[in-house]
Formats: structure tokens, C-alpha cells, sequence
């Protein structure tokens, strides 16, 4: 059995959680994940871990305006978000209920894949915790393959440690699930399961 590299310290950690909107996760709407639906009741579980164990929890929604296209070739790889989805200010655009940030939690709107490109996560990380104090990230939320795999791979390069985690994120299909979950898992961080999370941040 390989030794893991490191463990999550739940001294050291942010939880981020990626697009978990309204237009990803509600059956009907214009970017629907069934399996992001699915693993809400498991993302609900690592947000109640998180928050017990005093880890920060820190959003990410993903912002499209109808003024003008901030982000073209998004838009041109998937036409029908010209007319829909994660609007500003609608109820699309708005982190889903039930897994709904507290008062006090941050969220960091952006408008690329990368949920550091060309936002605040970085100085948040930086400092959410004290000068410097969070060298790992925890990821859940949707798209597996496109958001969570390039923040993923992001906070690599900016020298944070990732976990992961595989049930509490959500892809298009099995198959995507498992390709992003091999590419983590052999170059970029750590994949857990919500379990091993929990035990790791002595929850």
C-alpha cells in the first residue's frame, strides 16, 4: 500500500466549492448535471465536516452577463449559453439551497473555467486563515471535468496541496468522472472519498 505524500490537516485547509448553482444542479435548467444532483446529500455532508471541524468554506459562481459576452469562447463552445444560464442576479446564477454559503462565507464570482483566473481566490487563501497559514484545498462541487479539474490543476501551480474529492463532485458522464479523477490522482493531488475526508479531518 503507497504511503499518501501528506494528510489533510484540518489546521491547514480550505474547502472550495465549485459552481454548485441553480443552472448546474436543477433537472430542467440550461447546464443540469444529474450527477452533481446526485452528490448533494455527500457535498452537504463535507460542507457540515468542514464547518465543524473550522475549516473555511469558500464558494465559487460562475457569472455569465446577457450585456455582453465575458466569455467567448466558452459561449462558442457551448452555443446555447448565448441565451442562458448563470445570468447575473438570477435565480440560476445562485449557489442551490441546500448547500447555501452562511453569512460569513465567502464567495468568489468568476467567469472562466479556472476559479484563480482573474479573481481574489488566491489573496482569500492567502489570508482566510492568517498570513499564509492554507497550504491545502479541498474541492467538491460540478463540472468534474472543466471547473473542478482546472482549479484543481490551478492551485497545483500556485503550490497548494488538493484533495480531491471523487463522490462529492459531479461530471457529465462516468466515463469524464474517471479520467479527471486518474489525472488528479496522478499528477496533481489526492483523490478521497467524502469517508476519508472526514477521518483525515478527525470529523
Amino acid at each position: 500500500m503507497t504511503t499518501a505524500p501528506w494528510t489533510v490537516d484540518p489546521e491547514t485547509c480550505a474547502l472550495l466549492v465549485i459552481d454548485m448553482q441553480n443552472d448546474f444542479v436543477r433537472e430542467g435548467f440550461p447546464m443540469a448535471v444529474p450527477m452533481a444532483r446526485e452528490r448533494v446529500p455527500v457535498m452537504r455532508g463535507v460542507v457540515d465536516t468542514c464547518r465543524d471541524r473550522g475549516v473555511p468554506v469558500i464558494y465559487t459562481q460562475h457569472v455569465l452577463y446577457d450585456t455582453f459576452d465575458v466569455s467567448p469562447l466558452e459561449t462558442a463552445y457551448i452555443p446555447r449559453l448565448r441565451e442562458a444560464g448563470m445570468r447575473d442576479g438570477s435565480h440560476g446564477a445562485e449557489i442551490i439551497e441546500e448547500l447555501a454559503p452562511r453569512p460569513d462565507e465567502m464567495v468568489v464570482r468568476k467567469h472562466r473555467y479556472d476559479a484563480f483566473h482573474n479573481t481574489p481566490l488566491h489573496s482569500v487563501l492567502n489570508t482566510i486563515r492568517g498570513l499564509r497559514r492554507v497550504d491545502t484545498v479541498i474541492i467538491i462541487g460540478t463540472l468534474t471535468e472543466a471547473c473542478c479539474e482546472s482549479t484543481a490543476r490551478s492551485a497545483y501551480m500556485h503550490d497548494y496541496r488538493v484533495a480531491f474529492i471523487g463522490d462529492a463532485t459531479g461530471a457529465l458522464s462516468d466515463a469524464a468522472q474517471e479520467a479527471t479523477l486518474r489525472s488528479i490522482r496522478g499528477f496533481f493531488g489526492r483523490v478521497l472519498s467524502a469517508a476519508e475526508l472526514a477521518a483525515e479531518l478527525g470529523g
